[in-house]
């Protein structure tokens, strides 16, 4: 049997330990991956995961946390693997699109407050919806604009446009004494 020897190069730096090997990750990004590892090694000894009340609110907890302050980093590796499962569950359902279009979304929005404004009990509501309605981009019903339109002509066609304007001036000279003058 051949021996296989890997080319090694000389002077390359190696990682002390394995957290200086991994490359820094979102706080999203070391979810994914501690779940994956979790679930791969679950399935490997046939174990299950199911969280119990007190992982799931431990979860829910955690990702409240995180939603009120983007910037923090959790220690992940302090909970355990029934709440890291449910976790990364909770956020994989949120990040997800659920229309492929922006204009489907804008659709749904007209048509649930127009829905809203057939089907509400009370003036509050329906004049809510309303005005929410009027300022849905397209329908613009109370937005106030002004539109400026801007012509670039050379100088000696201006001059002749205020010339030809001037001309049509009609005017007449008075003395301090109110007087026509004649011309």
């Amino acid at each position: 049997m051949q021996m296989l020897i890997p080319d090694i190069e000389n002077n390359v730096p190696l990682p002390r330990n394995a957290t200086e090997a991994m490359p820094a990750l979102s706080p999203k990004e070391e979810l994914d991956m501690r779940a994956r590892t979790i679930k791969v090694l679950a399935d490997l000894a046939g174990n299950t995961l199911a969280p119990t009340q007190v992982h799931i609110e431990e979860a829910e907890t955690l990702a409240r946390e995180m939603i009120t302050n983007p910037k923090m980093r959790p220690q992940f590796n302090q909970y355990p693997n029934e709440t890291m499962a449910y976790l990364a569950g909770m956020v994989a359902q949120t990040n997800c699109m659920l229309v492929s279009e922006l204009s489907e979304l804008k659709m749904y929005v007209i048509n649930r407050l127009i829905m809203e404004i057939e089907e509400s009990k009370d003036s509050r509501s329906r004049i809510a919806a309303i005005s929410k309605l009027g300022e849905v981009d397209g329908v613009d019903a109370f937005k106030k604009r002004s539109e400026i339109t801007v012509q670039i002509k050379p100088i000696e066609e201006v001059e002749k446009e205020l010339l030809t304007i001037l001309e049509g001036i009609e005017y007449a000279v008075y003395t301090e004494k109110g007087e026509e003058i004649a011309q």
